[in-house]
Formats: C-alpha cells, sequence, structure tokens
C-alpha cells in the first residue's frame, strides 16, 4: 500500500511539473507579431494583415470600425504614447487644451514618478491615461505572472502619485505582442488598443521635418482613424495644432476611445 500510494505521489508530482513546464513553454515559444498597416488610398481605412486578425478575436482595436469609410459621421482618435517629460509633453497638452480636444495617453511609471503633476493634468483636462506598461519592456513571450506585475505595478503607481485610476486601455511596447499576452490583458480587463497612424517620430535626434511629418499624417488620415503621436516630438508640438484645425476643417471630430465598439 505505501509504495503504491509513493508511487502515485511520484507521478502526481511528474504531472504537475510537466504541466508547469509545458505552460512556460507556450508562454516562451509564441510567435512575436509586429504591429502595422498596409497604407489604403484615397483616404480609406488601411487594410490589416490576415495575421492581425487575431487581435480582434481578444477584442483588440486598431481602427473604429463602425466609423467606416461608408460612415457619414467623421471621426478620428489621438493617441500618445507617453514615457517622459522633455518639455514637449506640456506643450502638447496646452495645444490640446486650446483646440478644446482630448486624447488618450498611454503612460509608463517613469512619467508618473517624475512629472506628476503633469499626469494629474492629464486626468483633469479630460484625457484618459493609459497603460503602457510600468518599464516598457516587451510583455513578448512572458508569463502571466511577470506581464501582470508590469501592469499591476503601473495601475498602483498611479493611484498612489495621482489618486486616479487608470482607463482599461493597454498598448504593447514598441507594438510588438503575441497571441498569449493578448489574452493576458483580456484577462485584465484591458482592451489592447493599437493604432491605423502613426510615422517615425520617436527619435528626437532624427526628427522628421514639420512638413514631412503633416504631409505624412494627412495623406493617410480616413475615418475612424486612430493616430499614434509620441508627444516628446519637437516636431509634433510644431504641427499639432495645424493637424486639429485642418481635421476639424474637413469636418472630423475628436472622438474618446470609450466610443469604439468592438
Amino acid at each position: 500500500m505505501k509504495k503504491f500510494l509513493k508511487s502515485g505521489i511520484l507521478v502526481f508530482l511528474i504531472f504537475v511539473f510537466c504541466a508547469g513546464a509545458i505552460s512556460v513553454n507556450a508562454a516562451e515559444n509564441s510567435q512575436v507579431i509586429n504591429w502595422y498597416c498596409i497604407r489604403n488610398k484615397n483616404h480609406k481605412q488601411p487594410i490589416l494583415d490576415n495575421n492581425l486578425s487575431i487581435v480582434e478575436k481578444y477584442d483588440g482595436i486598431g481602427v473604429d470600425k463602425s466609423h467606416g469609410d461608408g460612415c457619414d459621421e467623421k471621426v478620428v482618435y489621438l493617441t500618445f504614447d507617453a514615457g517622459y517629460e522633455n518639455g514637449n509633453v506640456e506643450k502638447i497638452l496646452d495645444i490640446l487644451n486650446e483646440q478644446a480636444v482630448t486624447g488618450a495617453f498611454f503612460v509608463l511609471g517613469n512619467l508618473i514618478v517624475r512629472n506628476t503633476d503633469l499626469v494629474k493634468r492629464m486626468f483633469d483636462e479630460g484625457h484618459l491615461v493609459c497603460n503602457h506598461t510600468y518599464s516598457h519592456r516587451s510583455m513578448v513571450n512572458v508569463s502571466k505572472e511577470e506581464f501582470l506585475k508590469e501592469i499591476n505595478k503601473l495601475e498602483s503607481t498611479c493611484a498612489q502619485y495621482t489618486g486616479k485610476e487608470l482607463s482599461k486601455y493597454y498598448r504593447p511596447p514598441e507594438g510588438k505582442f503575441d497571441e498569449i499576452s493578448l489574452q493576458y490583458a483580456k484577462d485584465a480587463g484591458y482592451k489592447t488598443v493599437f493604432w491605423s497612424i502613426a510615422y517615425a517620430d520617436w527619435d528626437n535626434r532624427a526628427q522628421m521635418s514639420e512638413k514631412a511629418a503633416k504631409e505624412k499624417i494627412m495623406s493617410n488620415i480616413h475615418n475612424g482613424a486612430i493616430i499614434l503621436l509620441h508627444p516628446t516630438s519637437a516636431t509634433n508640438v510644431k504641427i499639432l495644432g495645424d493637424v486639429i484645425r485642418e481635421l476639424k476643417s474637413m469636418g472630423y471630430r475628436f472622438g474618446c476611445l470609450d466610443e469604439i465598439k468592438v
């Protein structure tokens, strides 16, 4: 009987160990996907590669499909990935305030801790403050525990420093993701948000000219667009007011991510 019991325990332990190993390996070996859009012509919504349709399976958002090419109501969404302040984030907020436009800021822990008043201002002026992870580490091929640690740490830091709660929108650092991280985000109550218009504005040492940057945005504008900008960009500070005014003159309004149905 004792021999049988020991054998049973051994089998059970082997099963538990293997199950854990399978779970870890599944996360470590999942396919890395880089978000991108294939630009369309004539101001139509971009084409999403079939491989990216997996995003919608987990309530992810890349464009507002309810405001598609045939919709009479014209709406776009401004989103900003904000990891630090270099003097330009405040200027971007000034422009948005002057234009009576709100957007969504995907922030990192660094900005909350070092520039708390700036993040409080985002809340106070009606912007969504969203989750871009605490430290901007890749969320690809990580365990659920590691994923939640990054997400939850940003939540608790935001609550501690600002007294406010983050909106339940998550943007993967660098737009890199895998299927399991989409599941982790959904399980945590988040919608993963990507974009349908962006340009190379993140490197402050290699800024595009104002003319080229504005042309890149305006030539690709479409109904339901989710625009990604980095508020640390000096070029964005110079062009944002003009972009907003021009979009308004074209009949667009600036929506809130809460409007998007998935």
